[in-house]
């Protein structure tokens, strides 16, 4: 049996770093050669959570080809938002909590897709159902990935699965979840450590919507003042992204973690479109989202339904 890689999205998130270990190490137990890698580099929350729990962060790569023929994929689907060179390999396994966009294969695959708040949770359920036990450490980073995914059970694509996982690791990993998980979001959140071009990209994902190259990055904060205050270098970094990548329309949310009030960025075209998804009226390229806290469920689905109506 050849080895495999298991990684997760470009511009990893928590989830998305952690997904693959956990889901490496339960594929190890089941007799698979594989090993977790990341497409980019962690970011500050994900050092924070590897660093708290002593865990060395899996190495980075671009392709995937050069080493193997076949990987695993956890927290995407979507060929834009994989390894470069997805193509000239072979999926073999899919774990995943987003919509199916784009993706095909030439031969039968496993495929997992639920409509939870974290990968995580999901790979949670896999360990008791194939009745192999979570060592505690690897608990204590599933239980960072799901309180990052739904902001600390916050966000409305948690679900009870989600909040039964978070109770079952945190006993595993002897932690009280609600005042880690406060500490852990706002370590994620020092934004003064980063350039401008980092924060339009550190958690950006792209879509194509009715043929159009759409970006949409996340910002995570305890002070919108922090991000807004940037307001003019952030809409230079996110135009000059768009000119090199050829993205027709970028957003940029901004998210106060622990209110749950954001504030929408927006550059290129059609701006209409995001006006009609969100209901609002952009005031120099800028609108406030109150409860808008997920990029899955609260705004790819109306941005679509808007380009398609």
């Amino acid at each position: 049996m050849s080895k495999e890689l298991v990684f997760g999205h470009k511009s990893p998130d928590t989830d998305a770093i952690v997904a693959a270990m956990a889901y490496a190490y339960l594929q190890t137990k089941l007799g698979h050669d594989v090993e977790a890698v990341a497409l980019g580099e962690p970011n500050m929350e994900t050092n924070f959570v590897l660093s708290h729990f002593g865990v060395a962060a899996p190495r980075v790569v671009k392709t995937v080809s050069n080493e193997v023929d076949s990987v695993m994929l956890v927290d995407h689907n979507e060929p834009q938002q994989s390894a470069d060179d997805i193509d000239k390999v072979t999926v073999t396994h899919v774990v995943d909590h987003h919509r199916i966009n784009g993706f095909n294969t030439a031969a039968p695959l496993y495929y997992r897709a639920e409509p939870v708040g974290c990968v995580s949770t999901i790979i949670t359920n896999m360990f008791a159902e194939n009745k192999i036990d979570i060592p505690a450490q690897l608990a204590g980073l599933m239980l960072s990935a799901i309180i990052s995914d739904t902001l600390l059970l916050k966000s409305p694509t948690t679900t009870d699965k989600d909040r039964e996982a978070v109770k079952a690791l945190a006993e595993i990993a002897d932690i009280d979840y609600e005042s880690y998980g406060i500490e852990m979001l706002k370590a994620g959140t020092n934004l003064s450590a980063k350039t401008d071009a980092e924060l339009v990209s550190a958690d950006a994902k792209s879509f194509t919507m009715a043929g159009k190259n759409v970006r949409i990055d996340q910002i995570n904060t305890v002070d919108l003042n922090d991000v807004i205050s940037r307001e003019d270098g952030i809409k230079k970094a996110m135009n000059d992204e768009a000119a090199a990548q050829g993205y027709d329309l970028f957003l940029v949310l901004a998210t106060n973690v622990l209110d749950s009030n954001s504030e929408l960025f927006v550059v290129g075209e059609p701006k209409d479109i995001v006006e009609k998804a969100f209901n609002t009226t952009l005031k120099n390229d800028r609108a406030n989202l109150p409860g808008v806290v997920s990029r899955k469920k609260q705004v790819v689905p109306p941005l679509q339904d808007a380009f398609e109506a």
